[in-house]
């Protein structure tokens, strides 16, 4: 049976219906699916029978997965944990608590591992543990947003290359939520700020809370830049808000799309995300020698 696609968002983003991503999948089927993440950018999956096993299988059929790194709960993994529960007692985890404070950082807009010199090409999110209220991810597509934009502003993107960097973006949301080990496994990486999709030629702003300023201009002048780029894309006609529902797998094209998690009471509700991130094919742009914010 062929799945069913339905549109949630004007611009973006999709449900796909008639397919359980836990059970085998034939290659069309498959290629149904990779083809809607180009076309749509946010696919929503209801009901699957997802375990870590299951995804990690489900997800490898995108590409090599990435290992997440000294900063998440799931190092060594390659799940990227988003919970409020300890790993090894399953105790709510107090808000003070480092890791936290790290996870604050989920509620800038951003883009998946764009501070790694080959950035992500897809994020796979399954919900396993869903509080009553709260949550939510909301998503808003840098399409559709590259497309509003003036002309003099795309002329003036095309060409830029921005320095991402994780140590800049948790840094803008708490000082030293980054051990000096994290900071050293990820100085950094350059970017382009305009990416194109292979397949059908769309293209997108890349930018989000990861990028710290534009190479080769002044450091404030292009912050400043940016963040107009970032209050661009989150305008409300950008943007779909999904509200989990615990059997949720929720697929987005990193180079597309930025999102974030949103607020809920996480000492009163548990809650528990399993992420798994596909690499990449390759960096957007040449690396430098050494990273200038990784240099300060």
């Amino acid at each position: 049976m062929a799945i069913t696609i339905r549109k949630l968002h004007p611009l973006f983003c999709a449900e796909i219906g008639g397919v359980d991503t836990g059970e085998p999948m034939d290659d069309t089927t498959f290629a149904e699916i990779r083809a809607a993440l180009d076309e749509y950018s946010v696919l929503v999956f209801h009901d699957q029978s997802l375990d870590d096993e299951r995804q990690i299988a489900f997800s490898r059929r995108f590409g090599p997965l990435e290992m997440s790194g000294l900063a998440n709960p799931g190092r060594g993994t390659p799940f990227a944990r988003q919970s409020n529960l300890d790993i090894a007692t399953g105790a709510v985890i107090p808000p003070e608590d480092r890791r936290m404070v790290y996870q604050k950082g989920n509620y800038l807009w951003h883009t998946d591992s764009s501070f790694k010199a080959v950035p992500s090409l897809c994020s796979l999110l399954s919900a396993r543990i869903v509080p009553p209220e709260g949550g939510n991810t909301e998503f808003a597509t840098m399409r559709a947003a590259y497309d509003a934009l003036p002309a003099e502003v795309k002329r003036k993107l095309e060409g830029l290359v921005a320095e991402h960097s994780l140590v800049y973006s948790r840094g803008t949301v708490a000082k030293g939520s980054l051990t000096p080990e994290m900071r050293a496994e990820l100085p950094g990486a350059w970017q382009v700020m305009v990416r194109e999709n292979p397949v059908n030629g769309c293209k997108a702003i890349y930018a989000g809370a990861h990028a710290s300023h534009v190479v080769g201009w002044p450091r404030e002048e292009g912050r400043a830049f940016i963040a107009w780029l970032n209050e661009f894309v989150i305008q409300p006609q950008f943007c779909y808000s999904h509200a989990w529902r615990e059997g949720d797998l929720v697929i987005w094209d990193n180079r597309a799309v930025l999102h974030r998690a949103t607020a809920y009471d996480t000492q009163r509700h548990k809650r528990l995300m399993q992420r798994t991130t596909v690499r990449g094919d390759g960096p957007t742009t040449a690396q430098p020698d050494h990273y200038e914010l990784a240099a300060e």
